[in-house]
């Protein structure tokens, strides 16, 4: 009897199920991670007996070696005895700027002819909407042709510059521009340091004083007074050397001051040109998509049209606009390297002529591929962190 009690409370053994979907789905899953874990090993062992039997080095080894060639325009200083390290952390540096300079831009103008699409204004709105058509709707490399051709043969030579602005000239050699020297320029970059973190301060202590008071603050104003003149206070504090130079003709080219080459140029311009067609679209969408209600609310309460944008519609629309936003800065990241087809020595060329010179070819593309990786999941971290910050808390 009592034998016959404990069989009947012990559990009954559980068997493996076919039917049941956790074990289909582990089983499936476990399958696919063997299948890609064959076919990854499979391509590296191939690509590897490969490069062996034609005795080609693999390896990074080559980066300490003597680059050997020369770029023609670099943020930091490069000669051909420089190390290949070294020419790649230029094409780099190359990107980064066009690309960063370019979200700026194209980001500035999306949102001016995004607007300009909503205008009551029939003209204003006809020609912006032409303007998003047009550019949309050409590739972008056809347009940085266009914007290359345009600057290098209808531009005037080094001689017959054109002459916009005191100290600035234009000719098929690229844009001259004064620069400053001296050492007061560390000065002046550490003023315009303290000018951006206490224009912070102010943009948060102002909207905290218009949340509780309901009264404006000359954001603005206050915060173009604060880059203007702390910089500059705090290198006539310093009381170091500064000097203004000016480009100078000396012979058939412009010494002196700082030049901006046509291919960063028109890589520049097709970048934004193109890109603020996009992003015009998701301005132009994410202000529509703020319910007519809000508009008509605050102009019930005599705020002018310009702060209802500003104030009411606008961070409102952000949490429609920022998330395809991002995409269209990820798309001006990647599309720089266009840049190979006009000659401007960003990473993609920098790595190519590499390449090309020690037969590297793996790596050069590894390389490449991790730094656009890297860059654009850099950007979408950001704006990520961006779009939680403003989204709306629920209660």
């Amino acid at each position: 009897m009592n034998i016959k009690t404990v069989a009947s409370t012990q559990a009954p053994k559980k068997r493996l199920n076919w039917n049941n979907p956790t074990l289909r789905s582990v089983v499936y899953q476990l399958i696919a991670v063997a299948i890609v874990g064959g076919a990854g090993w499979y391509l590296v062992h191939n690509t590897l007996h490969n490069l062996s039997v034609r005795n080609i080095s693999t390896g990074f080894g080559f980066l300490t070696r003597e680059a050997g060639f020369a770029i023609g325009e670099s943020v930091i200083s490069f000669t051909p005895a420089d190390t290949y390290q070294r020419a790649i952390t230029v094409g780099l540096l190359n990107t980064l700027r066009v690309a960063l300079v370019g979200i700026v831009l194209a980001t500035l103008l999306g949102t001016i002819i995004g607007i300009a699409r909503l205008s009551k204004n029939w003209l204003i709105r006809k020609v912006s909407s032409v303007y998003v058509e047009v550019m949309r709707n050409i590739p972008l490399l056809l347009q940085l042709f266009f914007w290359y051709t345009i600057i290098i043969e209808t531009m005037p030579g080094p001689r017959r510059a054109h002459h916009p602005l005191p100290g600035v000239f234009v000719s098929n050699r690229g844009i001259e521009m004064p620069t400053v020297q001296g050492e007061g320029l560390l000065w002046l970059l550490a003023g315009l340091f303290i000018a951006i973190v206490a224009s912070i301060v102010l943009v948060k202590w102002a909207r905290r004083r218009q949340e509780q008071t309901g009264q404006l603050f000359a954001t603005g104003w206050a915060v173009f007074g604060l880059l203007l003149v702390v910089p500059a206070l705090v290198w006539w504090v310093s009381g170091s050397s500064l000097s203004l130079e000016i480009p100078e003709l000396k012979g058939f080219n412009f010494a002196g001051g700082m030049t901006i080459s046509p291919e960063f140029a028109a890589l520049l311009f097709g970048l934004v040109i193109y890109t603020s067609a996009f992003i015009a679209e998701v301005v132009r969408s994410g202000i529509e998509s703020v319910h007519r209600g809000q508009w008509e609310a605050a102009g019930a309460l005599g705020i002018k049209s310009g702060l209802v944008l500003r104030l009411v519609v606008l961070p409102q629309a952000l949490r429609v606009i920022i998330p395809p936003m991002t995409s269209q800065y990820l798309n001006i990241t990647k599309n720089s390297s266009l840049a190979v087809a006009i000659g401007y020595p960003d990473l993609v060329s920098v790595i190519n002529t590499t390449l090309n010179q020690t037969g590297q070819a793996i790596e050069g593309i590894l390389m490449i591929m991790a730094a656009y990786l890297t860059v654009s999941l850099s950007i979408s971290l950001l704006m990520n962190w961006y779009n939680k910050r403003i989204a709306l808390v629920e209660r």
